[in-house]
């Protein structure tokens, strides 16, 4: 069996080049991109995808991957990969930040740890809520759309020299502002109710000066936080139903606009 030099480079691109956006993709997303998960997993898993997606794709252009064009076309797929991953990792940054600004009205933002997904330290209320929905995102089948929308998205942008442009990073950023909405939306109720605390504190002091205000506000605050915690758990689910519902949204436009 004789197959040409062409056929040589279209065969390797045609895995290649949906290997670069797959894996950038793993790499980046949450649970798949957790740092708990070892490096050579992730590998395993971007390689089983594209041996699966890429037989589905058309074929490339006939590019060599080590000319200019083909470095270009090399980095398209991995700056697509690189902004579908972190879209959805936006969704648990709403998680972390509003567990942030929850922990700090309750006086537990002193309280961190690392968090796997990230390798860095948040507050303890932050990690509850990103355990948490990454339960629910299991759940519902989360990362398996993450998949079909990566397997989609070869069909939005091909492979090729024009991928992911401006309007498209624009449309990414354009969400992040909705991440702070969500976030805040979800610490909502915690910030109203310990703001009302802090006030009934703060007239408490007037009222009797002599009082020890931190010997007896900080185990009230806590102790309210845990049972605003407790109330607000079963909001957690269709808040994140709705962050994803919307993110996946999101990234169909981004892809459009960047056509």
């Amino acid at each position: 069996m004789k197959f040409s030099s062409i056929e040589l480079i279209q065969l390797l691109n045609h895995y290649l080049w949906p290997f670069f956006r797959i894996g950038a993709t793993v790499a980046v997303a949450p649970i798949f991109g957790a740092r708990t998960v070892p490096a050579r997993l992730r590998l395993g898993l971007a390689v089983m995808l594209t041996i699966v997606i890429a037989p589905l794709l058309p074929m490339p252009p006939t590019i060599d991957p080590v000319s200019v064009q083909g470095m270009l076309v090399t980095a398209q797929q991995v700056l697509i990969g690189l902004a579908m991953g972190f879209a959805v990792l936006l969704i648990f940054g709403a998680f972390v930040l509003g567990g942030q600004v929850f922990a700090m009205q309750m006086g537990l933002g002193f309280a961190a740890m690392v968090d796997p997904q990230r390798g860095v330290q948040v507050p303890m209320v932050s990690q509850f809520y990103v355990l948490v929905a990454t339960l629910i995102f299991l759940t519902m089948d989360g990362h398996l759309v993450l998949i079909s929308v990566l397997a989609g998205s070869f069909e939005t942008i091909p492979v090729g020299v024009h991928g992911l442009g401006p309007a498209g990073l624009w449309t990414l950023v354009s969400w992040i502002s909705d991440m702070f909405v969500g976030a805040i939306l979800m610490a909502l109720p915690a910030i109203t109710t310990l703001m009302l605390v802090n006030i009934a504190f703060g007239v408490m002091m007037r009222a009797a000066p002599q009082l020890n205000i931190f010997a007896v506000g900080f185990p009230i605050s806590l102790t309210l936080g845990f049972v605003i915690m407790l109330v607000m758990l079963p909001n957690v689910a269709p808040r994140l139903v709705t962050l994803v519902g919307e993110n996946f949204a999101m990234i169909g436009r981004m892809l459009a606009a960047g056509t």
